[in-house]
């Protein structure tokens, strides 16, 4: 265990997320559309989601336990910031979209983690979330494009905005819910 976070603490990580998500889309369809809309090419917000997620890779790699493989560490550490640089550099096509996949596979780890060997069936609710990260981290970070054409699909008119950004704001009140009840 890196995270040492309970899974009460991963519910209202989670939930909250979810929920304010949820709720800046409900609230605020044009601003977030409009958002939405130009984060897939941003530069600005790629290179932030890469530096947070730089960032944490370096502190995974750096104090993880490696077991038999700790002596690629030292190397590792050498090559995960030049990689950096290097990704800088030369990927320009949709760096913030494969940032936000990045980000995405990371933040799932810690949510598998608090809901591991835990009995409460409403665990699954974290199981669930922290698998659609994987399933849309993976598809972001291999096909970029995806996450425009998905952005573009669910703002083509204010109701499927409304209704998906609905879903995630439930989903995540079900979330907050658990994690204020159940865990």
């Amino acid at each position: 265990m890196i995270y040492h976070l309970s899974l009460q603490t991963a519910g209202y990580l989670a939930g909250l997320f979810l929920s304010l998500f949820g709720l800046w889309g409900l609230v605020r369809p044009g601003a977030s559309q409009t958002a939405a809309r130009s984060l897939p090419r941003s530069r600005v917000a790629g290179f932030v989601l890469l530096t947070v997620a730089f960032f944490w890779s370096f502190w995974l790699l750096a104090t993880m336990e490696m077991g038999e493989f700790s002596a690629f560490r030292k190397p590792l550490l050498f090559i995960l910031p030049v990689g950096f640089l290097l990704v800088l550099r030369f990927v320009d096509e949709f760096l913030a979209a494969r940032a936000l996949g990045i980000l995405f596979l990371l933040a799932a780890e810690p949510l598998l983690d608090a809901a591991f060997f835990r009995n409460e069936s409403s665990r699954l609710f974290v199981t669930v979330f922290a698998y659609l990260l994987i399933v849309a981290g993976l598809f972001w970070v291999t096909m970029p494009y995806l996450l425009r054409d998905q952005i573009n699909w669910s703002s083509r008119t204010n109701g499927r905005w409304r209704f998906t950004h609905g879903l995630a704001f439930l989903y995540g009140a079900a979330l907050l819910a658990c994690a204020v009840t159940q865990y």
